[in-house]
């Protein structure tokens, strides 16, 4: 390992000025910044503002058309229509898995996210190759991120015959998490589909991870559903639901009971924060004790052309969405971004503390609010060392 050295002169969380000795990629002593002379191996923080690295709770890396030549959104309006459209348009592409997921990648790791959880489309037509090109790339980068994966039947599950098999395939190569979608609106039949992804998920010892769209009440009755087989197959802190609009559509005297019993089961929620439908009411879910996290969801896909891996973007459009201006609001939302992701993805929780990784960001900003409403350039470490900066990732493998 590399020999200790000291974190010189930084702020954190935009706190009075500390130094931070970095022994075995660890923080293990911390005092109040020195004068003295820096040394060789010192890092000069220059009062810079020390946080955790970021977390992407949610991501599709391996249909990202990032690198390759714009084309124009051409998906019909329904959610099967965007399914079709991207299954034609997948099929039109030439370029590696590796390469366009590989350089999407190194992009979210440059602007600071070190634990990622990425879904990977697996159905009959695709077969495992999705998640075999995943599971190489999370090796290439093993030791810049780490990189959670789920099995996500996009095409349906129980009415795509053969997608049920090629899930158990997954499990078996060591895929970490079993994924799902919209129960009632893609398979109707919610109940086939929870038994199976629940109890899959029983027999590997995996995570769960449901994309919900379904709104209203239809929504909300999964919702419940999925506490109910959570409690039932004891997955209690190792399922998380992503988007459940159905949660910002209904009155809160509606959804309350619902997250009380979300809180109770450690059942986290994903937002992408959009703009175009309705957003789970983050500051009345965070008080109720429900974990918020956010995710990217499709970067330069054939879903949206939108989206840059930015984190601290998205947390930005959290606080945006949601009018958060005040200083320990936009800290609740950088939360989101960083440990909260953490809590939902079953990680250890960088908060900067003795004994922890030393994976953290340096901004020339001095707060949390600031830093996501900027968004500034950053330096990027891992382990310790530093990764990328201005940007850019230092060792590029592509």
């Amino acid at each position: 390992m590399n020999q200790p050295r000291w974190l010189r002169n930084v702020r954190p969380y935009g706190s009075i000025a500390e130094d931070l000795l970095i022994e075995n990629g660890r923080f293990s002593q911390r005092r109040p910044a020195s004068s003295t002379e820096l040394l060789i191996t010192d890092i000069d923080g220059q009062n810079q503002l020390l946080t955790p690295a970021l977390v992407e709770s949610h991501v599709h890396l391996d249909k990202t058309l990032w690198g390759q030549p714009w084309r124009p959104n051409s998906a019909g309006p329904t959610l099967k229509d965007y399914i079709a459209n991207e299954r034609r348009i997948l099929r039109e592409v030439t370029t590696p898995i590796a390469q366009r997921a590989g350089a999407l990648l190194e992009n979210c790791i440059a602007r600071g996210s070190l634990t990622m959880r990425c879904h990977v489309d697996i159905d009959p037509e695709f077969g495992l190759r999705h998640v075999e090109a995943m599971q190489q790339l999370r090796e290439n980068y093993r030791d810049l991120i780490d990189l959670q994966l789920v099995v996500f039947p996009q095409t349906g599950l129980i009415s795509r015959p053969g997608t049920a098999e090629l899930m158990r395939e997954a499990m078996a190569l060591g895929v970490e998490n079993v994924g799902g979608l919209d129960p009632c609106g893609i398979d109707n039949d919610p109940i086939a589909q929870l038994d199976f992804v629940f109890k899959l998920a029983s027999e590997f010892d995996r995570g769960v991870d449901i994309h919900l769209h379904d709104k209203g009440e239809l929504g909300l009755w999964q919702i419940a559903l999925i506490a109910d087989y959570t409690e039932r197959f004891g997955r209690e802190g190792r399922v998380m639901i992503s988007h459940a609009y159905c949660l910002g559509m209904l009155p809160w005297s509606q959804v309350k009971p619902v997250a009380e019993r979300l809180a109770m089961l450690g059942i986290s929620l994903m937002s992408s924060a959009p703009a175009d439908c309705a957003v789970p009411p983050f500051l009345a879910l965070r008080e109720t004790g429900v974990n918020l996290c956010l995710g990217s969801d499709g970067i330069r896909d054939a879903w949206s052309p939108m989206g840059n891996g930015d984190m601290l973007e998205r947390a930005m459009l959290l606080a945006f969405r949601f009018d958060l201006n005040k200083d320990e609001e936009l800290a609740a939302a950088f939360e989101a971004a960083t440990v909260n992701g953490a809590q939902a993805l079953g990680c250890e929780a960088n908060r900067l503390e003795i004994g922890q990784a030393a994976d953290f960001l340096l901004m020339p900003v001095q707060t949390l609010g600031e830093a996501v409403v900027l968004r500034p350039l950053r330096q990027v470490y891992r382990d310790g060392q530093l990764i990328a900066a201005g940007g850019r990732l230092l060792d590029s493998r592509l």
